[in-house]
């Protein structure tokens, strides 16, 4: 099983024009040796919801593991005519050398923390920026996404039905993972089952029903070809007075004297509450009561809790463009920003100064660690320097950036470091989970760890993010030096 599309391309060049405009520019400069620190982080949860889940980390990986030139890319670049000829020569031989830290794969996430770091020679952090941007936004934003819609059905499956409606090939396959590991129990899309072991699932469309003579019959060909898994799609003349009842004939005359059931019926359109509660009153009294009723069209988070508050008989979910799109708020924002550079083997904190107080950075090389209570809540994520000591065995003393006069402390918690190894000297050391480890991850945590306050869809609690006092102070000094008043 080909679980990457790596072998079939190169994805190297999947970058923008200025990462390699400023790497010629270091080149010459003769920089490239120099090692920095960027951090990758977001500023604003989607949906105005509480959290965020980090999605994509597997994808990133693959891309600086197969980072490379080909002669064609050299020649594409030669042909700009601005690119210095040792720098083309440098990248012919180019391979990524640096380390890379990233929490783990399905973790929930805040905005400015840093989910990612990269600690690398100048070059090789610059050039990886937009493929490690391009991945986190896009995946984090549809897990986030498929986890509020998940929430929303309340036990009930939800599946991603969205590939006709993804942006492009490459956004219906990486959107199904994403879906898969935000909560969704399979995807319609096959290549995502194929290459990720993605359960997968689709019955029939309105055109199979109409291609028949009448809609009985295309129903009874159905059934014959697949008495296992008999789901009808009722909706394509009259769900009530057609689809229905069409659906019950074939249950007691084809399945049942095979020794089947009638497995479900499918609504694709209409009022789908109302729809929903006379369908169900029409299976049961025809003793169909394990035919199970899934619905679609352009549900989301939204829809399914309307028509669930309306009473709507609902067993699962076949959710589509609004979850493969994020149509909602789609674009999730991390960026990717300079934090430290290697000054004489130490590396000095940089800040990115703004009129805009959300768009200054958090400086230097970090450490994130979730802060978690005595009932094993995560009560706080907190940012400390890279080399300081956190000893939670006694009240340890922290500043909130939005109320810093406060003098407060953690008591009788622990703290749980979050960036992990990914690269180091530019191989991967990180153990690659299994596709359904992270789902199960991401389940776990919001039933054990995050407070069920902070997963509301309208004024989720804010989570507190933190900083150990003496970062708070070299966050503060650097801000005094810039001289912003």
């Amino acid at each position: 099983m080909n679980k990457t599309q790596s072998m079939e391309r190169n994805l190297s060049m999947v970058m923008d024009f200025y990462e390699l405009t400023m790497s010629n520019g270091y080149f010459t400069d003769q920089n490239k040796d120099t090692r920095v620190v960027f951090d990758v982080f977001y500023r604003k949860n989607p949906d105005n919801g509480g959290f965020a889940i980090f999605t994509g980390l597997e994808q990133i990986v693959e891309y600086v593991e197969n980072l490379h030139f080909s002669d064609e890319d050299i020649e594409y670049l030669r042909d700009q005519k601005i690119f210095d000829e040792n720098f083309l020569q440098y990248l012919r031989d180019f391979s990524f050398t640096g380390d890379i830290y990233a929490f783990p794969e399905g973790t929930v996430m805040y905005p400015n923390e840093p989910i990612i770091t990269v600690v690398a020679p100048l070059i090789d952090a610059q050039l990886i920026e937009t493929a490690i941007l391009l991945q986190v936004n896009h995946q984090s934003l549809i897990a986030t996404k498929t986890r509020r819609i998940v929430k929303a059905a309340q036990g009930r499956a939800v599946s991603d039905f969205g590939a006709r409606r993804a942006h492009n090939m490459d956004a219906a396959v990486y959107g199904g993972r994403a879906a898969f590991i935000g909560g969704a129990v399979g995807t319609a899309t096959v290549l995502s089952g194929q290459m990720f072991d993605i359960p997968v699932s689709g019955t029939m469309a309105h055109s199979f029903v109409m291609f028949y003579k009448d809609e009985y019959t295309a129903f009874k060909k159905y059934a014959e070809a697949y008495p296992d898994a008999t789901v009808l799609l009722v909706d394509t003349y009259d769900v009530l007075h057609s689809g229905i009842p069409n659906a019950i004939r074939v249950a007691k005359e084809v399945l049942e004297p095979m020794g089947k059931r009638l497995k479900g019926v499918r609504i694709d359109s209409g009022d789908l509450a109302y729809l929903t509660k006379k369908t169900r009153k029409k299976l049961d009294e025809a003793g169909l009561t394990d035919c199970k009723i899934i619905i679609s069209n352009s549900l989301d988070e939204f829809t399914i809790t309307s028509i669930l508050n309306q009473g709507g008989q609902v067993d699962s979910f076949g959710v589509g463009e609004r979850l493969i799109t994020a149509r909602s708020e789609p674009v999730f924002g991390a960026v990717y920003k300079l934090a430290a550079v290697e000054e004489n083997g130490v590396f000095e904190p940089r800040i990115k100064i703004s009129e805009n107080i959300e768009k200054i950075t958090n400086p230097g090389l970090k450490k994130v660690y979730r802060i978690i209570d005595e009932e094993g809540r995560a009560i706080a994520d907190m940012i400390a320097k890279a080399d300081e000591e956190v000893d939670m065995t006694k009240p340890f003393r922290y500043v909130d950036p939005i109320k810093p006069w406060k003098n407060r402390f953690f008591e009788n918690c622990r703290a749980v470091e979050l960036l992990k190894p990914v690269f180091k000297d530019g191989k991967c050391v990180m153990e690659k989970p299994e596709l359904a480890e992270i789902a199960e991850y991401v389940k776990k945590q919001l039933s054990e760890e995050i407070w069920e306050e902070e997963q509301r869809f309208e004024y989720p609690h804010l989570h507190y993010m933190d900083m150990t006092p003496d970062y708070y102070e070299m966050k503060m000094q650097l801000l005094e030096d810039s001289k912003i008043g």
